[in-house]
């Protein structure tokens, strides 16, 4: 008997798969590293007096997720899957671009991690939205880090953050 394999996952199946490739169990849970990446990140100032604000969703992402890398197998959906390293010390020293994204979006961000291929930058709001931040702009990946990571891993267009 087979069971449906979409009942039973949390993710697509795709995703689920690239997840547990990299090491990612229901129920990973290391806030002892978590922490001391938002104490690494809260201990930062940049050369320019930037500072990194640490707030719980963050926390809960990198406690879940973190430190994995992530590598889809198979084509995107609409663009080419991306190879992602959840560690948010990729972040360490953009402190001010993340506090001018946050401004802008009028909420808090903390970095999430990077694409290791294109070296865009992950980022995850107080609400828990995530983005990612490159050369060709800034882009809404999602509400969640659930959505975002489906986003990513099976290479959904994900949405262009503009102004006006």
């Amino acid at each position: 008997m087979q069971a449906d394999r979409t009942s039973t996952t949390r993710f697509p199946v795709p995703v689920d798969a690239a997840l547990r490739d990299a090491g990612w169990r229901p129920g990973r849970w290391d806030i002892k590293q978590a922490e001391i990446w938002a104490d690494t990140l809260r201990e930062h100032t940049s050369p320019a007096g930037h500072r990194h604000t640490v707030f719980p969703a963050a926390v809960e992402a990198w406690a879940e997720f973190g430190g994995l890398h992530i590598t889809p197998t198979g084509p995107g959906r609409h663009i080419a899957p991306a190879a992602l390293h959840l560690d948010p010390l990729h972040g360490l020293h953009m402190a001010r671009t993340l506090g001018d994204l946050g401004r802008a979006l009028d909420t808090q961000t903390c970095p999430l991690g990077t694409e290791t291929d294109s070296r865009a930058l992950l980022a995850i709001d107080t609400e828990g939205r995530v983005y990612a931040l490159d050369h060709t702009g800034d882009w809404y990946l999602g509400p969640d880090i659930d959505q975002a990571l489906a986003t990513l891993v099976a290479g959904t267009q994900p949405t262009r953050l503009t102004t006006g």
